[in-house]
């Protein structure tokens, strides 16, 4: 097995070689390399294959009890000063690697579908490889330096694949929120690894924490400055995995791609925040205050993206507030010291969000037949309905993903989902309150856009609803898998193929297709590795330093309570949103006018964007022009004061210049003079 470990650094090299043989050939022949878009395509999938393959043999060795695996070389050394770079191979970077290189497989063989007609293609697949290399860079980091490197990598691919249609100014601005943002979080993160720096000396992990613990306990460091170090450094987390209230970068982000908003939302940037929580464990777990912060604050953001989730007619919009519900889950459970379940949760959902959001794609691909190249009818849910007749493939891995994450028995999210609420209830019922009612918006808000997407009549060729709609945003190609002239072509010649304008949806090609299928198997039966009676996944992962004991006893009665308040709060949802959207028994513009202030509080998303706007934008602009008539009225003032002086001593100075001795003796006679007159008053 050594052979394994010794070459494992490929992992992340494979991917970054496709990027950089791609990249160089869009560089230096460009039209060559895009017109060879499928082989492109070839290679760089075969080399992320190399790398998931590679990925699974180490994640068998773990399995089978090989000892963790550390390769370091001296990349700096300045006297006492040592910084070493290499990787660490243990359970967790190994089920990090799976979790990443199969993800990205599956999104990278999507996208041949979903991108066939889009010029960027090649670019597209360059930038995913780049984006798949970074994180998996990061998740076999053996310290602080080198995580944040990798780190800021990933940030870096974000930008370039969120803002990837660049040309609208939709994505631009959204490519540069999620950039902006992420600096806030990354520059908590930079103050915090240097103030542990200087308290413990090392960027080691475990070292990180252990002496950390003894300055403390010791009284050589104050509590209290520990836990600000331990803050500042999960402001880094907060912003890469969209918590409160660094939140707001996310939903926008679906400006990009679809595949790239599974990968984001699945197995990438997002997943980045949690297994950085993860990797400074040791470091948390002794500092209680920093520990309650964590978890308040993973409470506060499930909370706050499911009730903002209620009322989003954007499905993938939908799914990005889901998205940080669900990862508030995992952070809340990493606060309360439920380390195995909140990286339990982080696998499961891995799987069945990244086939919801390319299920999403699907439904996108297959609604623009009818709608044509506007992005806000083909996401806008009110346009849909009925769908499961035209793609049943897409409707059914929907509603594997769909009952996933509403934690129904027996999908991946139930067990990952019941013991994070399980274990929160032991250490606070006051935060396992917030998880289950959570828990129950959850079902309802992914039922309603199961049933406003997939159920009832096709609203698609509704002519009044398109143009009310139509008049949010002029029609600007994006968000799917076809070239506006190709589309215009196919329209006026073919009618109603697949690329052309028709009545109906349909169903997607067989390359985006297959990945929802293969997804929905780990969404159906992963969970059980995570049984609370033979819990294998937590004899595999479990925080360091901590010993598995063995239970010699399970308590049904108390995972049946347990389980069935979770359960029965989910089935509540679901059959309030049945009876909303699909029974339509019950009104919801009823509800939105009797409560108009609710409604209007989530639609707008508690108000966050339009507060940060308001403060921080235009804040930053009206202190920018103040700057600016500063420098203008007093720094360029002085200058121009200095040159006009000059100027007019210059010119006033050459009319003294005229030659005449008897002159200059005036002066000089009038100057001795002066200086008699001032001295004697003196």
């Amino acid at each position: 097995m050594e052979p394994l470990y010794q070459y494992a650094w490929l992992i992340p090299v494979l991917p970054l070689l496709g990027a950089m043989v791609v990249g160089l050939g869009l560089i230096s022949f460009n039209q060559v390399t895009n017109r060879l878009r499928q082989a492109n395509a070839v290679f760089i999938i075969s080399l992320l294959g190399a790398s998931m393959v590679l990925s699974f043999a180490l994640l068998w060795s773990q399995i089978q009890g090989h000892e963790d695996y550390n390769r370091m070389i001296e990349w700096a050394a300045a006297g006492n000063f040592q910084l070493q770079m290499g990787y660490t191979l243990d359970p967790l970077s190994a089920l990090m690697c799976v979790i990443v290189t199969t993800v990205a497989f599956l999104v990278m063989v999507y996208t041949d579908g979903y991108m066939a007609h889009d010029p960027g293609y090649v670019r597209f697949y360059a930038y995913l490889s780049i984006f798949s290399a970074s994180m998996l860079g990061l998740v076999i980091s053996p310290n602080l330096v080198q995580v944040y490197i990798f780190w800021e990598l990933v940030g870096m691919c974000s930008y370039l694949l969120i803002g990837f249609w660049f040309d609208r100014k939709a994505a631009a601005d959204a490519c540069q929120k999620a950039f902006v943002t992420n600096r806030v979080g990354d520059f908590g993160l930079l103050l915090g690894m240097l103030g542990i720096y200087w308290a413990t000396g090392t960027f080691e992990f475990d070292l990180m924490g252990e002496r950390l613990e003894n300055l403390v306990s010791s009284g050589m460091i104050a509590p209290a400055l520990a836990g600000l170090f331990a803050v500042l450094v999960f402001l880094g987390p907060v912003a890469k995995s969209a918590q409160f209230p660094l939140h707001v970068w996310l939903p926008d982000a679906m400006e990009g791609p679809t595949p790239i908003s599974a990968l984001i939302h699945a197995a990438t940037m997002v997943a980045a925040g949690v297994f950085l929580v993860a990797r400074m464990y040791p470091v948390f777990e002794h500092i209680p205050t920093a520990m309650t912060i964590i978890a308040w604050t993973g409470a506060v953001t499930s909370f706050l993206g499911a009730t903002i989730a209620l009322t989003q007619n954007d499905i993938k919009k939908g799914l990005a507030y889901s998205t940080i519900s669900q990862l508030g889950y995992m952070v809340m459970a990493m606060g309360i010291g439920a380390y195995t379940a909140g990286l339990f949760h982080l696998m499961t959902h891995a799987y069945f969000k990244a086939m919801l959001f390319l299920c999403s794609g699907s439904v996108i691909h297959g609604m623009e037949g009818v709608v044509g190249h506007d992005p806000v009818l083909a996401q806008d849910m009110r346009l849909m309905g009925g769908l499961r007749k035209y793609m049943p493939l897409t409707s059914l891995a929907f509603l594997v993903g769909t009952l996933a994450i509403c934690g129904i028995p027996p999908f991946a999210g139930f067990w990952s989902k019941d013991e994070i609420l399980g274990l929160a209830f032991e250490a606070n019922p006051l935060l396992w309150f917030v998880g289950w009612f959570t828990a129950g918006l959850t079902a309802f808000y992914m039922f309603r856009m199961y049933f406003m997407t997939f159920e009832g009549d096709f609203r698609g060729n509704d002519m009044e609803i398109r143009n009310e709609l139509s008049m949010a945003a002029a029609p600007v190609f994006g968000p799917g898998a076809m070239d506006v002239k190709e589309l215009d072509h196919d329209s006026e010649d073919h009618g109603h193929d697949e690329h052309g304008h028709s009545d109906s949806p349909h169903e997607s090609p067989l390359t985006m297709t297959l990945p929802l299928l293969i997804l929905a198997i780990p969404s159906t039966v992963i969970g059980l590795l995570g049984k609370p009676w033979d819990n294998t996944f937590e004899e595999f992962i479990h925080a360091p330093g901590e010993m598995i004991e063995e239970v010699s006893h399970f308590d049904w009665t108390e995972f049946g309570i347990m389980a069935g308040n979770s359960v029965g709060i989910a089935l509540i949802g679901i059959t309030i949103a049945s009876l909303m959207y699909l029974q339509h028994k019950i009104d919801p513009k009823a509800i939105a006018d009797k409560f108009p202030a609710l409604y209007k509080f989530s639609l707008n998303k508690w108000y966050f964007d339009d507060v940060y706007y308001n403060v921080f934008v235009m804040g930053c602009r009206r202190l920018a022009r103040q700057i600016m008539e500063v420098d203008y009225r007093v720094i360029d003032g002085a200058v121009n004061l200095t040159g006009l002086a000059t100027l007019v001593s210059g010119e006033g100075l050459k009319y003294l210049e005229n030659g005449r001795a008897q002159f200059y003796a005036l002066i000089i006679f009038g100057a001795v003079l002066g200086f008699v007159v001032v001295f004697s008053v003196v």
